[in-house]
């Protein structure tokens, strides 16, 4: 087992404790908040152990787990870094690019894993059609929440469109080109709804759409591709996957049969894999243990949050083009 230790006792904290309190893959040693007052609350409800500063914490652990506000994140983890720990970071990674590409190469030269807590890479439904999507040619995405003030420090793009741009750069094996958005500031002080048009060298485009003023949450991003149609709900873990195939010789009475203007039949095909019940925070977690133990590289790498951080940016930066 890791000796783990989380810094940031705060909503998602809480929900990252109780998980690596449970994991048979890591022994949690304890954890550090700022507010010292909610730490003190904590240790008492359920246990845990608050240590009185974050170096304490580091020099105890093996592994640091950092659930802190983005613009602490460069801070925590490079101190984590250093002292040769192993490093878990809630997305985004940084608040600045080149604060993200600092830390992925303070990794390399002390030789620690690093993984970005992307969580929509480990949720059931896109897990169980991930690798049915092959080279897609658009994708739509819609993330849309009911108003929370937790995360309207950032930008709507930074707090819910960066799970999906993550999403997307891990199908499109292809660079972004070009990136066309508009954002609105309703509530916040920052942009609560964003679109962004991001085109690639292959041709694939991806259209997006996020927002943190809705009535209602939905999270639902779908991939076109030749001869196929891919679905997946994140919220409601549900996917679903459209083929088209050739006509057989002889099909059923049943078939879903199209035929174009020029006479080529189709067959539609519905297939709705298998999805397994899983914790996908405790997956994308439990994942990093085995990268660390095995040695591998783990699922969403620093290089790989790194990016989707690059390109959320240039999502705002366009936002006043």
């Amino acid at each position: 087992m890791l000796k783990v230790g989380v810094i940031g006792a705060g909503h998602l904290g809480k929900i990252h404790l109780r998980l690596l309190q449970e994991s048979s893959k890591y022994e949690l040693v304890g954890f550090f908040d700022a507010n010292r007052e909610l730490a003190t609350s904590i240790e008492k409800e359920f246990g845990y152990k608050s240590f009185k500063s974050e170096e304490e914490l580091i020099a105890s652990v093996e592994v640091i787990d950092v659930v802190t506000p983005t613009i602490t994140h460069f801070g925590v983890a490079k101190k984590a870094i250093t002292a040769g720990r192993h490093l878990f970071v809630e997305k985004p990674i940084t608040s600045t690019y080149e604060e993200a590409e600092e830390l992925i190469a303070l990794a390399k030269n002390h030789k620690v894993k690093g993984q970005v807590g992307h969580v929509e890479r480990f949720n059931p439904a896109f897990r169980a059609v991930a690798d049915k999507i092959e080279k897609p040619m658009f994708i739509e995405a819609h993330r849309l929440a009911e108003f929370n003030p937790r995360g309207t420090d950032v930008p709507v793009v930074l707090d819910l469109m960066i799970h999906d741009i993550d999403v997307i750069l891990s199908v499109v094996k292809s660079k972004v080109t070009s990136i066309h958005a508009s954002g609105v500031s309703v509530i916040s002080e920052t942009p609560d709804i964003a679109n962004a048009r991001i085109q690639f060298e292959n041709g694939c485009v991806a259209n997006l759409t996020a927002s943190r003023i809705s009535l209602k949450n939905m999270r639902k991003a779908r991939f076109f591709q030749r001869d196929a149609y891919i679905s997946v709900d994140f919220l409601e873990r549900k996917c679903e996957v459209v083929k088209m195939k050739d006509v057989p010789e002889n099909p059923d009475d049943f078939a879903m049969i199209l035929q174009n203007a020029e006479g080529i039949k189709k067959q539609i095909y519905f297939d709705n894999p298998k999805i397994e019940e899983q914790n996908a925070i405790l997956e994308e977690l439990e994942t990093f243990a085995d990268a660390i133990q095995n040695n591998t590289t783990p699922i969403v790498t620093l290089e790989q949050g790194s990016e989707a951080l690059r390109i959320a940016n240039q999502v705002i930066e366009s936002f006043s083009n």
